[in-house]
């Protein structure tokens, strides 16, 4: 669960810590006292995009920190252990993050700087936000099939994943084909070309390193008079009557007298001597390259024109020969596809076919998943519907195939492939009995798409291991009966993860376990937000404003303190309490 959040100049927030505990929390206050802003540090502590508008005015950085308290078993451990992130159940998980009046951000999991898709990952598996509008996206059917597929993924995410990875096979199969397919006349003009090429280079019959063992040849014969000169002049100097004659008449003397004082002389005599052989080898070395030195102008001629040969190809096809030669080998694939390509397009379209059949098995499969699991969250929707005062609402995931008439033949139909699957799906409704389901975006009201929306979340609550779920205006359209079926949802919700939500319903605040009230203040002449943990006495007041505006009297007060009580009955398992 979320234990604490600290918040440090974002937008209207100066400086705010606030403790949470287990259970339903609700956040309450005027509109515009920056509730909302309490959420959306959660969504960037959960890896959400920041800009530098959210920086308090005047401020370098806002700063967000929470610390989480998770059991052992929690998959987040699992996923910081893949980052390499040390991070233990035994201690808080403490997340970090700062964004500059730059717009730039910065976030630290347990004090290890981490980037924003690792943050998002982690993130995701802790903190799930169900902004005000979300309940809007049950109106658009193309996100119906990933709320399945979320809540089947057990069964469903092996088989699609599967499915993902022979889709993109079966793509790139498709993109060679087009490839080949296409623009015949330039498949022509780029034949021509590589055979000009792949002749001229053939020509060259070049060697891999030659261009340097050529410019190293070159160097030398270039100068192969002045090396001739300089090795003569060192060999008669070391072999002749002056170095070589010197050092062994000085061994023979040193050797002579060494007797007398062998523990000083004889290391000398030794050096003396190796001295002595190492000049010896090297004199005989410089004889042997003195032999071998060419002085040969038609051959540095002929290196000349090779390496003038060789630059001219390293313009057009590399820096270097081995370049040249891997480029050879390229146009000569590539002019072996062209010159063989009604075969080659042969092979690509049986490939293609088995990939696609197999594609299509696979899909099928897929399909048949997502039905069976269609059935059951129809089940769990209406039941979750009966808590929410919805009870005769009737609610169908209805599966079909992506109908194309120029897609691919299946199961008698025209089908089309996509990266998601062959189906579609829409959830269609029925408001009242008797009436025919359908489409749920176009007869479903503002308040029974919350509630609806609701009922998946409960759903998913159970599938997911997401252990903060907040709620901002869930409750919008609803009034009466139906926000206070809201309300019992939420609270029964939180015996499972940890709730938050924003809400401006009475109903809905009586029943948290803990309530904070948001509100704004000028200090000096700015204007800051602070939040207050509320009790007994600050709960009335609370709910009283909440029920009677800005007046409020005796009797609103002794109205909300009824339903501080009658909602601990409730929630302690009494009788549903209604408010008069």
């Amino acid at each position: 669960m979320l234990v604490m959040l600290s918040i440090k100049n974002l937008a209207v927030i100066e400086e705010i810590d606030v403790y949470f505990h287990k259970g339903f929390h609700v956040l309450s206050g005027e509109t515009g006292a920056g509730k909302s802003i309490i959420i959306d540090a959660l969504g960037l502590i959960a890896g959400g995009r920041s800009s530098a508008e959210i920086v308090r005015y005047g401020c370098d950085k806002s700063e967000m920190e929470a610390l989480f308290e998770l059991r052992s078993t929690h998959p987040v451990w699992s996923t910081l252990a893949r980052l390499g992130i040390q991070g233990t159940a035994e201690e808080h998980l403490v997340i970090r993050r700062e964004v500059t009046s730059s717009g730039k951000s910065t976030a630290r999991i347990n004090g290890q700087l981490v980037n924003l898709s690792m943050l998002r990952e982690v993130g995701e598996q802790l903190v799930n936000i169900h902004g005000q509008h979300e309940h809007q996206s049950l109106m658009k059917p193309e996100r119906h099939l990933g709320l399945l597929d979320t809540f089947a993924d057990v069964k469903i995410g092996p088989v699609k994943l599967k499915y993902n990875e022979q889709y993109s096979s079966y793509i790139k199969i498709e993109r060679e084909l087009r490839e080949l397919q296409e623009n015949s006349q330039k498949t022509y003009q780029m034949m021509d070309l590589y055979r000009f090429q792949l002749e001229e280079i053939a020509a060259a019959n070049l060697q891999p390193g030659e261009d340097e063992a050529l410019e190293e040849e070159r160097l030398r014969l270039s100068h192969s008079e002045k090396m001739m000169e300089a090795v003569a002049g060192g060999y008669h100097n070391l072999n002749g009557e002056g170095t070589m004659g010197a050092i062994s008449v000085a061994m023979s003397r040193l050797s002579d007298i060494s007797r007398y004082d062998s523990k000083n002389l004889d290391p000398l005599v030794e050096q003396l001597q190796s001295a002595y052989y190492q000049l010896e080898d090297v004199v005989y070395q410089l004889r042997s390259y003195q032999e071998n030195i060419e002085f040969n102008p038609g051959r540095l001629e002929e290196v000349e024109s090779r390496l003038n040969m060789i630059s001219g190809l390293r313009r057009k096809y590399g820096e270097n020969v081995e370049q040249i030669i891997a480029y050879y080998e390229k146009i000569q694939r590539e002019t072996d596809l062209l010159e063989n390509k009604d075969e080659h397009l042969l092979k690509l379209e049986a490939k293609r076919d088995k990939l696609r059949d197999q594609l299509l098995e696979t899909g099928e499969r897929l399909s048949k998943l997502r039905r069976e699991a269609a059935g059951e969250l129809s089940k769990q929707v209406e039941a979750e519907l009966k808590d929410l005062q919805m009870q005769r609402t009737s609610l169908q995931v209805k599966i079909d195939y992506i109908a194309d008439p120029n897609g691919i033949e299946w199961n008698d139909r025209r089908i089309r492939i996509t990266r998601q699957g062959i189906d579609t799906a829409e959830f269609l409704i029925s408001p009242n009995p008797g009436e025919p389901l359908r489409p749920m975006g176009k007869i479903a009201s503002g308040g029974e798409l919350s509630r609806i929306m609701l009922a998946l979340k409960s759903i998913f609550a159970r599938h997911e291991q997401v252990p903060v779920l907040v709620f901002d205006e869930v409750d919008t359209g609803v009034s009466g009966r139906a926000a206070q079926s809201i309300a019992e949802k939420l609270f029964k919700l939180s015996s499972e993860c940890q709730v938050f939500s924003i809400t401006h319903l009475p109903q809905v605040a009586c029943m948290a376990d803990h309530q904070y009230l948001i509100e704004k203040q000028i200090v000096g002449d700015r204007t800051a937000t602070r939040v207050v943990s509320l009790h007994e006495d600050g709960r009335v007041d609370e709910l009283a404003r909440m029920l009677g505006g800005v007046e409020i009297t005796e009797k609103t007060n002794h109205h909300a303190l009824e339903m501080l009580k009658l909602a601990e009955a409730r929630k302690d398992g009494g009788s549903a309490y209604a408010v008069h």
